[in-house]
């Protein structure tokens, strides 16, 4: 009785209002505010830090963009199947010209203007829908984040490359300036008798090696800074300076710990539970569809009587108006027969699917911790090499300042010395490569640049 009374009301106001709710309005959006920080002006060179880099990206990327915009539709495609358990009122004419009894093909009596009023009151298999995309406007949200994770590698690995690159340049160009040295005091001794010409051969591959290298470094260069520029939102040719930074020590934690942190916030694994959720809300509802349905209807209408009422009925009466509840029993529905054993199937799809997202995660992780510490060895073994290139130099300069040692074997020194420092910088650029991927499979992305 209290639905009854609440749309006989509001169908009373609608009449007494003059027919006013004959369109809805969708509240305009507010305009979001966003905290940007001021970009760079163009030309001005721009000295970033890897948070500032990474902060840029977050704010300019054009793939978190398109990756929001998903997620409203999501966010709206929801909304339109959970609609229908709220009021719905609408205001119409069924006006036409009649001869015979008066109908419509709808089955309504030709009205001069009419409003009706629905809300489903009890639907299970529509309310299962409308659950299910709710879960999947949620997911749509948890995708969001893992673009977010995706820019933020991607960014940061542009950022930590280029640093390496341009610190292997100016070790080049040290190096083919020892390498000219090299081949200068090789020609010399040729000229004076003492060298064979092959020396000279081999001093000349060497310094056209480091310029082949220089040149493969400048392009690497350039790719790299284009990447920056478009994902960070910089002008085209802008400036741009880094500086080499370290990543955090999480990434070295114990492979349990990982493990365990992965399961509660790996993207991939989240999307995996929510598609579940989202079967089992489905199944859930396609169960009940064997319950009686309720829908809340009322309808009021205008006649006239050019539309041959008085010749076909015994009264006419122009204002009509009609409120009830709209039930449905089902006796016997192949429909929903079918549909619980889609439901089913979905739901068992999806778990397998979780499963089986969850070994691989398991696994994932504890490879990536593996492959880390063999970086971090790498590396060791790397600054330990370099370390001993530096003493090597360090005790040939000295015999050279005796005399003891010409200048061609000091430059070759520091061609080793600089082979030992790009070997180095590989080994913390992989090693670092390594963390990223481990931090972000584990969803600790976070910490890179917090």
């Amino acid at each position: 009785m209290q639905l009854l009374g609440r749309v006989a009301g509001m169908a009373a106001l609608t009449v007494m209002c003059g027919g006013a709710a004959s369109a809805q309005e969708m509240p305009s959006p507010k305009a979001s505010q966003t905290a940007a920080q001021e970009a760079p002006k163009d030309g001005e060179q721009v000295a970033l830090t890897l948070k500032r880099a990474i902060e840029l990206a977050l704010q300019n990327s054009k793939e978190i963009q398109v990756a929001k915009i998903q997620a409203s539709v999501a966010d709206h495609a929801a909304q339109i199947t959970r609609a229908q358990f709220m009021p719905n009122l609408y205001a119409g004419s069924g006006l036409g010209y009649t001869n015979g009894i008066p109908e419509t093909p709808g089955g309504r009596a030709p009205s001069i203007f009419n409003v009706t009023y629905t809300e489903q009151v009890f639907n299970e298999p529509l309310r299962g829908q409308a659950k299910e995309t709710q879960e999947q406007a949620k997911a749509q949200k948890i995708a969001l984040e893992d673009t977010k994770n995706r820019v933020i590698t991607r960014t940061a690995m542009a950022y930590l490359e280029l640093g390496k690159v341009r610190h292997s340049l100016e070790l080049l160009r040290k190096e083919q300036e020892s390498a000219e040295k090299i081949l200068q005091v090789t020609q010399e001794r040729q000229g004076e008798g003492y060298e064979l010409p092959v020396e000279v051969t081999k001093a000349q591959l060497t310094k056209a090696q480091v310029i082949q290298r220089i040149l493969q470094l400048e392009g690497r260069e350039d790719e790299l800074e284009v990447f920056l520029r478009y994902q960070l939102g910089l002008s085209e040719g802008q400036p741009m300076e880094v500086a080499p930074e370290e990543l955090p020590g999480e990434a070295e934690q114990a492979g349990d710990n990982l493990v365990a942190m992965a399961m509660a916030r790996n993207p991939g694994l989240q999307l995996a539970e929510s598609d579940v959720r989202a079967k089992e809300f489905r199944l859930k509802g396609e169960r009940r569809g064997y319950f009686p349905t309720l829908e809340l209807v009322s309808i009021y209408s205008v006649l006239g009587k050019f539309n041959n009422y008085t010749d076909f009925f015994k009264t006419f009466q122009r204002n009509n108006f009609n409120a009830g509840i709209d039930a449905h029993i089902p006796i016997f529905s192949a429909q929903t027969k079918a549909a619980v054993g889609l439901a089913k199937i979905n739901l068992e799809a999806a778990q397998v699917n979780l499963t089986n997202k969850k070994t691989e995660l398991s696994a994932d992780v504890r490879q990536k911790s593996r492959r880390v510490r063999e970086r971090d060895a790498a590396k060791e073994v790397a600054r330990l090499e370099l370390q001993l290139a530096q003493q090597q130099v360090a005790v040939e300069q000295a015999q050279f300042a005796e005399g003891k040692l010409n200048l061609r074997e000091v430059e070759k020194a520091r061609l080793e010395e600089s082979e030992k420092w790009m070997a180095y910088l590989d080994a913390n650029f992989q090693k670092q490569q390594a963390q990223l991927e481990l931090l972000r499979t584990a969803g600790q992305l976070d910490k890179v640049w917090q």
